[in-house]
């Protein structure tokens, strides 16, 4: 049995279970003379049978996936000739990856061995047996369940108490996987940094103003060394993300502040939508537009004024990176007006301010910690946009504030250090992790400003 039909076989068996517990919960009630005899509402005593029925299920279930393929692989190698489990760790997984490809039905280029052949057939009745015993061990197992948990509902039950009890305990399961999710990014970006700053100086990579990560494969090669300084590359995301934040915020805030409190009923239904669809568009649209469109645009025009122009720049990665994050400031910033209580505005007018004044004196300042969270937002998607970059700036890291200039960003030299195969005993790679490493730094510096903006101005209406 698959894994995904074995789901719907637990999700259907606990449909049944709280139906069945509804009922029994409402022949229980009839039985006392009255419902009220019953401690909680029917609906409590369904879900609480539900989730007897489906919850320890579903844990053996993650357990054996999560165990499944190590068992088998170990059952697998035990049938392998002795020099072929004496292979080396990276040969033996090739082996056991040419097992897999077999058993999944992939086909060699030519004929397979036949000891490879007979292993991908053993790991092939493995999964079938597996999925069987998982199957019929979790349907069995999840019926019992439901038995059980059918048997013990009585008209004293504190369904509702320990429904509550399990909701309760399911969300502190899931607030604290977010939490060791998080951990776990920060603590393994840090770990591989650290490999890097063993090789690299951190002063070196800080203060360095040349950035060309590329490393010989001997010593005697040219450009064997490699150069690290992160100033280059840190200089580009600035600027980019700047330009950026020129076009989106003024545009953003003013049609935020023209829906709010200008536009009429129809007009906002219009143009609203027609803005947040921009949000939707791929960024690789917005590169392709940046690369034909604009970037032509700008290096024919500078070329009219006698302006030299690369063709690729910061500044046409940076409009259409604008463009691309206006909706984010528009939409936060036209909700968080929205949200200003109506009194603020009807005393404003009642002491003869006009509209412009209302917005500028009472609204602005009142909607300012959301505006504040909205620029934010627009920052840190600024900040982590690859595919305009790629296509619009280019690659090249040069420590310029000329936005004519082809620059490049924190992000896209992460993803081209970390494309194809790659050797992570190797400061070019390491040193993703690096830039990683203090781009969230960086994040969390701007966090922690617009935090303390924030509370500086924040301001409590009733």
């Amino acid at each position: 049995m698959s894994s995904s039909l074995l789901l719907i076989v637990l999700l259907g068996l606990s449909a049944v279970a709280f139906h069945l517990g509804r009922r029994r919960a409402i022949a229980l009630g009839r039985a006392s003379g009255s419902s009220r005899s019953l401690h909680s509402r029917p609906v409590y005593y369904g879900t609480l049978t539900a989730l007897w029925c489906g919850l320890p299920a579903l844990f053996i279930f993650a357990l054996w996936q999560a165990l499944e393929s190590n068992i088998m692989v170990r059952l697998t190698i035990s049938t392998l000739p002795e020099q072929i489990r004496s292979l080396p760790a990276a040969g033996l997984g090739l082996v056991i990856n040419d097992i897999k490809n077999l058993a999944a039905g992939s086909s060699f280029g030519g004929i397979p061995d036949p000891v490879i052949e007979a292993a991908a057939d053993y790991y092939r009745h493995l999964q079938e047996l597996g999925g069987l015993l998982k199957g019929g061990t979790l349907t069995v197992l999840s019926l019992v369940a439901m038995v059980f948990g059918l048997s013990r509902l009585t008209p004293k039950l504190r369904a509702r108490n320990q429904v509550e009890a399990l909701v309760k305990v399911l969300l502190i399961i899931c607030s604290t996987m977010a939490i060791l999710t998080t951990i776990g990014i920060v603590l393994s970006v840090l770990f591989e940094a650290l490999r890097f700053f063993q090789k690299v100086p951190l002063t070196d990579f800080l203060f360095g103003l040349e950035w060309s990560p590329q490393t010989a494969i001997r010593t005697d090669q040219v450009g064997s060394s490699g150069a690290f300084g992160a100033v280059p590359v840190f200089a580009g995301t600035l600027m980019i993300s700047a330009l950026a934040m020129l076009v989106a915020v003024p545009i953003g805030l003013m049609s935020a502040i023209y829906l709010a409190e200008y536009a009429g009923k129809k007009v906002r239904a219009v143009a609203k939508p027609l803005i947040e669809i921009l949000a939707g568009v791929p960024t690789v649209v917005y590169g392709f537009f940046a690369a034909l469109v604009v970037a032509p645009f700008i290096r024919d025009l500078g070329a009219h004024l006698g302006i030299s122009v690369s063709s690729e720049s910061a500044l046409a990665a940076g409009l259409i990176m604008g463009i691309m994050i206006i909706p984010f400031i528009m939409s936060i910033s036209d909700d968080v007006i929205n949200a200003v209580p109506q009194t603020l505005r009807d005393g404003s007018y009642a002491l003869g301010a006009t509209k412009n004044e209302t917005v500028r004196r009472v609204l602005l300042p009142a909607a300012l910690p959301g505006i504040v969270g909205g620029v934010l937002l627009a920052v840190s998607r600024a900040i982590g946009e690859t595919m305009i970059v790629v296509m619009a700036a280019g690659l090249s890291a040069k420590l310029t504030a000329n936005p004519l200039q082809a620059v490049t960003t924190v992000t896209v030299q992460i993803v081209t250090l970390l494309v194809g195969d790659q050797e992570f005993d190797s400061p070019k790679t390491l040193a993703a992790f690096a830039l990683g490493l203090l781009l969230f730094l960086i994040t969390l510096l701007l966090n922690v400003t617009a935090l303390y903006i924030v509370r500086k101005y924040r301001e409590q209406y009733e």
